[in-house]
């Protein structure tokens, strides 16, 4: 893990691409008190058309950023997080070894991947072998199973499985911050159902 003050790069909405960055900081314009909306996703693998009806899904529900912790399974998957023109990012999953040579040229990174945005500090990786408590919120996929849980002030999330493999359900899940609360939204639906479901979990900060 790089220290708090190294090898930090500023990004706006616009994306300025840096790349081999151990952790990276993202701006937006979100004014003081306002609500912040983070998207996130895993395990979509070859599942295009339910990749593409959760981000939509997501950007309906006011996600300002998307994070995708691994398995996204194609370039083609990680170009549909691009052309949202939202800030995004995506670590490697244990499925994605044929994905590596595009790290230079999307958001997508080794796990464990840190960043930080509007000052808070985010862990992702894929596979749950870095849960160390040392972010404000550890992100993690694999498992396909959705998990939220906050333990001594640090938010641990895993938002399931897009791609419905292991169970009848896609899912997908909106992240908002406030300055008082965390509140998870779990977002599923049978892949042959067009209505989503919601359950909401809070948490203080």
């Amino acid at each position: 893990m790089a220290g708090d003050g190294e090898g930090i790069g500023t990004l706006s909405k616009t994306i300025n691409t840096l790349v081999d960055r151990p952790k990276e900081t993202i701006k937006n314009q979100t004014q003081k008190g306002k609500y912040m909306k983070i998207g996130i996703i895993s395990d979509t693998h070859h599942r295009t058309t339910l990749h593409k009806e959760a981000i939509s899904h997501l950007l309906s529900e006011g996600a300002e950023y998307l994070l995708h912790t691994g398995d996204i399974g194609t370039k083609e998957h990680i170009k549909m997080l691009e052309d949202t023109q939202k800030p995004y990012r995506v670590v490697f999953g244990n499925n994605d070894h044929h994905l590596m040579a595009l790290s230079g040229r999307y958001h997508i990174y080794k796990e464990p991947y840190y960043l930080q945005i509007e000052g808070i500090k985010i862990k992702m990786m894929h596979l749950p072998y870095y849960m160390t408590p040392d972010s404000d919120i550890i992100i993690s996929g694999h498992t396909h199973q959705f998990s939220a849980q906050l333990t001594n002030k640090k938010l641990f999330l895993n938002s399931g499985e897009v791609c419905a493999r292991n169970k009848p359900l896609s899912e997908a899940m909106i992240l908002e911050i406030t300055n008082s609360s965390y509140i998870v939204d779990r977002f599923y639906r049978n892949p042959k159902d067009i209505e989503w479901q919601k359950r909401r979990f809070i948490f203080d900060r």
